[in-house]
């Protein structure tokens, strides 16, 4: 498997209403990401959660004006969304780029939409989607419909798995791709906070040190100061990380799995645990709940 080069951008992805002129603001910025990503020499860019549609304020798309109710996604202008898109994978097409971009998706036949994240080729092509499974408690009472598998894709031998915000706090989903043979995990989160407050930078290089996978982690990174995108190594350490500045930028990150701080992942501990899942499956499950005694008297 040869060295592939991925970027992973930030300065997209604002929270509120997903208006028309938002919209198209969003979808510039991230054409104009997409051809950073290219020329600097990356065959994938990797956006954050709601990047081009932008992440809907609850509280805003609510159908009741004096509380969070029900959403009401009429509020989306998705005219404009669905053009935006179909630039974004046009000019995919254009730069010879692979682009996984998040947004909100309507599926016929679902009354609410999927909080998603695309998957579109160097050739142009919308070749897959992958839909968050795992909803905070909010957007499974109030916004979207969940998800229902995990997406894998290839790009130059090395595949791909795709997880968005929330789920980073389901160890089962990086264990699933990791079973899947997974070499990096798309984590795209709406991630706003500084890294001083909030864990979720922490996140991203406990997986990769855990699983043995890459953790490619775009955040919006859209005010200075806030949590910068980048890629966490299984060798416990961040390869690339972005500028805490609120900058339009793309991070850049050569995936390597001949390199020696992170081949023993594929020699031994991945292998080892590949080896071992029959017996993971009849040894996990079973309990021995042992009695202890109360306090003596």
């Amino acid at each position: 498997m040869s060295v592939v080069r991925i970027a992973v951008a930030q300065g997209v992805g604002p929270m509120g209403s997903p208006d028309a002129d938002s919209i198209r603001e969003q979808g510039r910025r991230v054409r104009e990401l997409m051809g950073l990503a290219a020329d600097g020499g990356a065959r994938l860019v990797v956006f954050t959660e709601g990047a081009l549609s932008g992440l809907p304020d609850r509280r805003l798309m609510s159908s009741d004006p004096d509380r969070v109710a029900e959403s009401d996604w009429s509020r989306v202008d998705w005219q404009t969304l669905a053009a935006e898109r179909q630039q974004t994978i046009e000019r995919a097409g254009e730069l010879g780029l692979w682009a996984v971009v998040g947004s909100l998706h309507r599926e016929p036949g679902f009354g609410r939409p999927f909080n998603s994240l695309y998957v579109i080729s160097d050739g142009g092509v919308l070749v897959g989607r992958y839909d968050k499974r795992f909803l905070s408690n909010n957007e499974s009472s109030f916004m979207y419909a969940a998800g229902d598998h995990a997406t894998v894709f290839s790009v130059d031998g090395m595949r791909f798995g795709c997880a968005i915000c929330i789920e980073a706090r389901w160890p089962e989903v990086f264990i699933e791709y990791e079973s899947l043979g997974v070499d990096c995990v798309l984590l795209a989160s709406y991630s706003g906070g500084s890294a001083a407050e909030s864990l979720d930078d922490r996140r991203p290089l406990a997986h990769a040190l855990l699983t043995e996978m890459w953790i490619a982690f775009a955040v919006p990174g859209t005010a200075p100061g806030a949590m910068p995108s980048g890629v966490a190594a299984p060798d416990d350490r961040w390869l690339a990380q972005g500028r805490s500045d609120g900058t339009l930028q793309v991070v850049f990150a050569d995936l390597d799995p001949n390199n020696r701080t992170v081949h023993a992942g594929y020699d031994s501990g991945r292998a080892w645990r590949a080896r071992h899942v029959t017996a993971t499956r009849s040894r996990l499950g079973r309990l021995e709940l042992l009695g202890s005694s109360g306090p003596s008297e």
